[in-house]
């Protein structure tokens, strides 16, 4: 089994592989039966100034060796963007 670091490292990789756009940071990661749920946040477009970048959400499963199994991007907003968490 590898590590969460290392989870966190290759399905960023692999991502980027798939997608062709930059990693930018990991902000959910939950460990599950059948592997982890990643919440990335990738660069779709960098702009000047960086606070202005377009960024995606994507929903990534991946299972308990790092391998991506699933993913789906679920918002698009500016990095300066402030979000409102769902309450639910």
């Amino acid at each position: 089994m590898a590590s969460i670091q290392e989870v966190v490292r290759s399905a960023m990789a692999q991502l980027g592989d798939m997608t062709g756009l930059v990693g930018d940071n990991v902000s959910s990661l939950t460990k599950v039966d059948s592997g982890w749920q990643l919440v990335v946040n990738m660069i779709e477009l960098k702009r000047i100034p960086p606070s202005t970048d377009m960024l995606a959400c994507f929903d990534v499963s991946v299972d308990d060796e790092g391998n991506v199994t699933n993913y789906q991007r679920s918002r698009r907003y500016l990095r300066d963007q402030i979000l409102e968490e769902d309450a639910s």
